[in-house]
């Protein structure tokens, strides 16, 4: 669910659905096309006013990149830890009892060691980012939860004394991005080799248009049905999940899209930057609190907190980065 979205995109030459998006976005970034040969003729050449098409900015413009990888992966478990920690065991003591900090905490860690749903997408468009540069953004984190996730998750719940088995941890990469991720790649390879990429790109892609965006939709539906009475049950705890949380998307925007004004970063780079590190994989991070804790659990509840306040904090950052567009370079 969370890789489906990719395929909205259109680019300069149509970047493809996102599940088969990790390595056709590494060829827009390196000059290779869709049959795995090296562009040549206009595919690298300068246009009319002698520059390079934005696709192909993304080699001579890494610091987004690694803006994107260093924030995701190695700032923003550890503040979520952190935040969530400080809030339900200290702050909020007086109204949250140990066992079920511990929980809360839990869920709050399996938001935040997940970046990015298939949101940023939305959140890069309405910001003008740079489809072509998000898409290799999301691509390669998507990448690295292959590899990431599990650890990080599995050392921060360890040092709040929770219980996380490595089967279980694994099997949800394997559901929500290793079969999709692999699922995408095999679509595009064998729609390609039959009907050429310019059908998979402007027939086959654009068929799934609607449905993706309904298949987002349906899975809030179904996490708010299994949620939707515990929320009402406990309005309190909503609000006191719901601050850390918050607070937690905020410090982690500011981060990214602050170091990208530091390296003066194009707008249409840093937005999406700064977003993907606030945005979560709630899907992923639901599926495992469901999965290990129950529908109604504690730790499940957190991740749905995360999912109500997901929208509408994303779209205050939207606003933003709209109007501070001006400080950063054309």
């Amino acid at each position: 669910m969370g890789h489906s979205l990719y395929g909205g995109w259109n680019l300069h030459r149509q970047v493809p659905a996102a599940d088969s998006g990790v390595s056709e976005s590494v060829r827009v970034c390196t000059g290779v096309d869709s049959h795995g040969d090296p562009h040549l003729g206009d595919d690298l050449s300068h246009d009319d006013e002698g520059r390079l098409p934005q696709h192909q900015k993304c080699g001579q413009e890494p610091q987004g990149l690694f803006v994107t990888w260093i924030v995701n992966w190695l700032i923003k478990p550890f503040t979520m830890y952190g935040m969530a920690s400080l809030f339900f065991f200290v702050v909020f003591k007086a109204f949250i009892t140990p066992e079920l900090a511990t929980e809360y905490l839990a869920g709050a860690v399996l938001l935040g060691a997940v970046p990015c749903t298939a949101m940023v997408f939305v959140w890069s468009a309405l910001t003008k980012g740079d489809p072509a540069y998000t898409v290799v953004q999301v691509a390669t984190n998507d990448l690295i939860i292959l590899v990431a996730f599990v650890p990080i998750v599995k050392f921060l719940l360890g040092v709040s004394n929770v219980f996380m088995p490595w089967d279980t941890l694994i099997l949800s990469v394997v559901l929500f991005v290793v079969i999709p991720l692999a699922g995408g790649m095999l679509t595009r390879y064998f729609v390609t080799q039959k009907k050429g990429a310019e059908y998979f790109e402007n027939a086959f892609v654009k068929k799934f248009d609607g449905i993706t965006t309904i298949g987002l939709l349906l899975t809030l539906v179904l996490i708010f049905a299994f949620q939707g009475q515990v929320i009402l049950e406990n309005p309190l705890h909503i609000v006191l999940i719901a601050i850390p949380l918050v607070l937690q998307t905020f410090l982690i925007f500011s981060i990214a899209y602050g170091v990208c004004w530091l390296l003066k970063l194009p707008h249409r780079i840093a937005a999406p930057a700064g977003m993907i590190g606030a945005s979560n994989f709630f899907e992923l991070a639901v599926a495992i609190a469901v999965a290990l804790f129950g529908t109604t659990s504690p730790a499940a509840l957190a991740t749905t907190v995360g999912v109500l306040t997901e929208v509408p904090v994303m779209l205050f950052l939207v606003k933003i980065a709209n109007k501070t567009k001006g400080r950063f370079p054309a």
